[in-house]
């Protein structure tokens, strides 16, 4: 089965799932790696902070596992 990203997961679940989500999430301007949120805050939370629409970052994320 491939994974699925979802908006109410933590950076951190995401960038373990794949680190390459590294550089997706940088494509939108998310420093998320060495954030201290990152443990704690959801891709929406984040994506609301920075003025971004969650729906682009969860496609382009999801779009790492596509075949």
């Amino acid at each position: 089965m491939t994974p699925k990203i979802t908006k109410d997961m933590t950076f951190e679940q995401i960038l373990r799932m794949n680190p390459e989500a590294a550089k997706v999430l940088d494509q939108f301007n998310l420093g998320c790696v060495g954030c201290l949120g990152a443990t704690t805050e959801t891709l929406a939370q984040g994506a609301r902070a920075h003025g971004l629409n969650v729906d682009d970052i969860l496609a382009a994320l999801n779009d790492m596992f596509a075949d």
